[in-house]
């Protein structure tokens, strides 16, 4: 217990989920939490799976908060530099420090390709690459006045490290983070602030357990269940798993933002039960 004592970790898309699930995680080893979820539907993902809610964000702070730790929550739309700034700055005040930082907030949608219109290009591309971008640009100003170093760890994708069909929107801004990763590893190494990505396979979220990936996954079917699609997703990883927890990914994270990988930095780490190799 304790391995992150006295920290304050922000996160992104925190009000359920792999976001939620981060940030407990973090609070149980000692952190306190700043957290922003949008809360809303999303005009291309709405078709897909609903979003967060304000109900969803409620219940984050109620978890964390019967953990005994701090949490400042707000609904922030990752695309809105000033209001994530705004709302990270409040936080730092409040909480009197930034050493932990969590870029989780994404969507995901899938087509083919000619069927990827502009709006499901862009609005995937704007949260899942440009927030996660305004969320390390707001970040790092707090974090190199800290002087104490710190941890920035992006959510990516086994998809930004081996190919996968009816995703490349996705798959772009995914692979963009690792670029972005690497480039700010570089930058950011002097004062001490180490940026790593992590690459889920499928994680037992909204994301995936939904109608409509249960439809791609058994288009003979229909009305398909998550059932019907386990075995589907299970071809995916070279383990016999399906689909990770939750906190399976949230134990990478808090490795990363903790003195136990003080020496890693400008690492893609897949967390994906062996997909990559596969």
């Amino acid at each position: 217990m304790g391995r992150v004592e006295g920290r304050v970790a922000f996160v992104t898309g925190a009000a359920r989920n792999q976001g939620r699930s981060h940030a407990l995680r973090l609070a149980e080893e000692g952190a306190d939490i700043i957290a922003v979820d949008i809360c809303e539907d999303l005009e291309t993902v709405k078709p897909y799976y609903p979003g967060a809610t304000d109900a969803d964000l409620a219940e984050t702070v109620r978890q964390i908060e019967a953990l005994d730790r701090r949490i400042v929550a707000r609904k922030v739309d990752v695309r809105d530099r000033n209001a994530l700034k705004e709302a990270l700055d409040d936080g730092v005040s409040q909480l009197g420090r930034l050493d932990i930082v969590v870029g989780n907030a994404g969507i995901y949608t899938h087509a083919a390709p000619l069927d990827i219109n502009e709006n499901m290009w862009q609005e995937t591309i704007d949260v899942d690459l440009t927030g996660a971008w305004y969320t390390c640009q707001v970040a790092i100003p707090h974090l190199v006045e800290g002087g104490d170093g710190g941890s920035i760890v992006l959510t990516s994708s086994w998809g930004a490290l081996k190919g996968f069909g009816n995703g490349v929107h996705y798959a772009a801004a995914k692979t963009g983070l690792v670029g972005m990763m690497k480039a700010l590893s570089v930058d950011l190494a002097a004062h001490r602030i180490r940026v790593n990505t992590i690459h889920p396979t499928a994680v037992d979220t909204t994301m995936i357990q939904n109608e409509a990936l249960y439809r791609l996954f058994n288009p003979h079917l229909e009305k398909p269940t998550k059932e019907d699609t386990a075995e589907g997703f299970m071809k995916l990883n070279l383990l016999p798993v399906s689909w990770m927890e939750p906190r399976d990914v949230s134990n990478a994270v808090l490795f990363l933002a903790s003195d136990e990988s003080r020496y890693i930095t400008g690492v893609a780490l897949p967390v994906d039960a062996g997909a990559c190799i596969k």
